[in-house]
């Protein structure tokens, strides 16, 4: 399997295993778990030049992914979050960090500052290990994002319950306004990150 291959077969992963399992014909159950089978079959079936895929192979990337995007046990599979279609976590609570964060935009931080954060077009809120993994996922769409700073342990103290999801993930319902703190523009790791933007 070619490293382009390998991605291919990821992103359509990602869409079927978060958002659209019935545009491949898969039954999915309240936890999130797909068959490999059946989604080695579909993928097959959909794209041709996957003929040569097995269900193995879906191991082997969520094995090689790190962030901890997908969970293969014995012959199911699925996606550990960013999930806009409807289930039930049953991932672990345990081992949550005192303190997680959040990027957004400019033009959002009051607004969550006031209201707290709320999951969007997805199920739950994604909270990030590090502020160099929040300003990672935050740049996906804001330039240069803000990041807010959660404070996990109080949160789980209060009944707010948080699920570890991947290796760099988090996931909650919401987080009250309460237990955010928003991170200075010129805090040392955020400019130190944002230098290395400049100089790619």
């Amino acid at each position: 399997m070619s490293e382009r291959e390998k991605n291919g077969i990821g992103r359509l992963m990602a869409g079927v295993l978060r958002h659209f399992p019935e545009k491949f014909n898969l039954q999915m159950d309240i936890n999130g778990w797909v068959s490999c089978n059946a989604l080695c079959d579909s993928f097959k079936e959909a794209r041709h030049y996957y003929h040569w895929l097995r269900p193995w192979h879906f191991e082997a990337i969520s094995s090689a992914e790190a962030k901890g995007r997908y969970q293969v046990e014995g012959e199911m599979v699925r996606a550990t979050y960013g999930h806009s279609v409807e289930i039930e976590l049953d991932l672990p609570t345990d081992d949550i960090p005192e303190v997680l964060y959040y990027p957004c935009s400019e033009e959002d931080l009051a607004n969550h500052l006031e209201l707290g954060i709320k999951a969007a077009d997805r199920q739950h809120v994604h909270l990030s290990k590090t502020i160099a993994n929040a300003m990672e996922a935050g740049h996906v769409r804001i330039h240069r994002p803000r990041i807010l700073e959660v404070d996990t342990e109080r949160a789980i103290d209060d009944g707010n319950t948080i699920y570890r999801a991947g290796t760099t993930v988090y996931l909650c319902e919401d987080i009250p306004s309460d237990y955010l703190e928003v991170l200075p523009e010129d805090d040392q790791m955020i400019t130190e990150i944002i230098m290395l933007w400049e100089e790619e």
